[in-house]
């Protein structure tokens, strides 16, 4: 009961900043991630099976609070949480190396996934590169100085459950 209620929590915490702080942000076009920041997390912490239902759940809830077409983050986000929890088995997962590769991949795979369907065009292809990349490229260090940060504060590992441990860690 607690991982569900930590699992609706950490889905609202995140779409409300990306809906009010970070709006401001992409306005001046510095876009940093929150959704594939928190699956990534998420997936790191619990897994690929609450990674890709995580991924899901709060691609499915981003999806209906932009008012566009149903599934859009949801099935990219899906598939993140999957492939960063099943790999997180074998990856050294406090390692703020690891972290940074694996947001700023993450993050390029989300965007480019996200701006095909903004953008049309062979013409949108150089602001679509652009949006991209300027997004992989914040998100990851911020994400990483994020998790520095939390390791810092808490004072405990932020990964130390194995990933299969499910509801008990």
């Amino acid at each position: 009961m607690k991982l569900l209620a930590s699992f609706l929590l950490l889905i609202g915490v995140t779409l409300l900043i990306r809906s009010t702080a970070l709006t401001s942000l992409a306005v001046r076009g510095i876009v940093i991630d929150a959704l594939a920041f928190a699956t990534v997390v998420w997936a790191l912490r619990y897994g690929e099976s609450w990674g890709t239902g995580f991924g899901f759940a709060l691609g499915l809830a981003a999806d209906l609070d932009a008012a566009h077409w149903l599934g859009r983050h949801a099935l990219v986000l899906a598939l993140v949480g999957y492939v960063v929890g099943r790999s997180s088995l074998s990856l050294v997962r406090e390692s703020p190396g690891t972290q940074l590769v694996l947001l700023f991949l993450v993050t390029l795979v989300h965007q480019a996934w996200i701006a095909a369907f903004d953008f049309g065009g062979v013409f949108a292809w150089g602001p679509l590169f652009h949006r991209v990349i300027l997004a992989a490229l914040i998100t990851a260090p911020v994400g990483t100085l994020l998790l520095m940060l939390l390791r810092i504060v808490t004072g405990t590992p932020l990964f130390h459950a194995t990933a299969q441990s499910g509801p008990s860690a």
